[in-house]
């Protein structure tokens, strides 16, 4: 059963690992790798890279790139956005810190934001506005429906 605007965009704003794609050869499939984001219900989406990383390079070209994200437990579920990417800005600690927060215990975000900012080099943040959407909750229904 498809998902309400309001369940699809309360899924999409838990923290899930999405599987980023985004198209990057003409005789390829897309580019489709797993990525942290950051989403708040009605607003867009963001992520975190480096701007030359293949799939920052591919996203830059494309102009979009499309985010999946799924559970299994205590349904199956999931939802998939795609849309254009509205702006790309310079990352740095304020925004490394609260990705690293919506993902890792409190104990452990200061750790990987100064790893980020030491040894991953330059990120950037880019920003989304999900257009389309796909969205599905699997879960049979209730015994004694339908």
């Amino acid at each position: 059963m498809a998902l309400s605007v309001q369940e699809r965009e309360q899924f999409l704003a838990e923290p899930h690992i999405g599987a980023l794609a985004v198209a990057w050869a003409p005789d390829r499939a897309p580019l489709t790798v797993p990525i942290w984001y950051q989403y708040t219900p009605g607003g867009e989406l963001w992520i975190n890279t480096g701007p030359d990383s293949r799939k920052g390079k591919a996203i830059k070209a494309a102009g979009r790139f499309s985010l999946m994200v799924q559970r299994t437990e205590p349904t199956v579920r999931y939802v998939s956005v795609e849309g254009p990417v509205t702006r790309i800005e310079p990352g740095g600690r304020e925004r490394t810190t609260e990705m690293a927060a919506r993902y890792l215990p409190p104990d452990q975000v200061e750790g990987y934001v100064e790893y980020e900012l030491t040894q991953l080099g330059e990120h950037v943040a880019v920003f989304m506005r999900p257009e389309h959407w796909l969205s599905a909750d699997l879960s049979p229904a209730p015994s004694g429906e339908g």
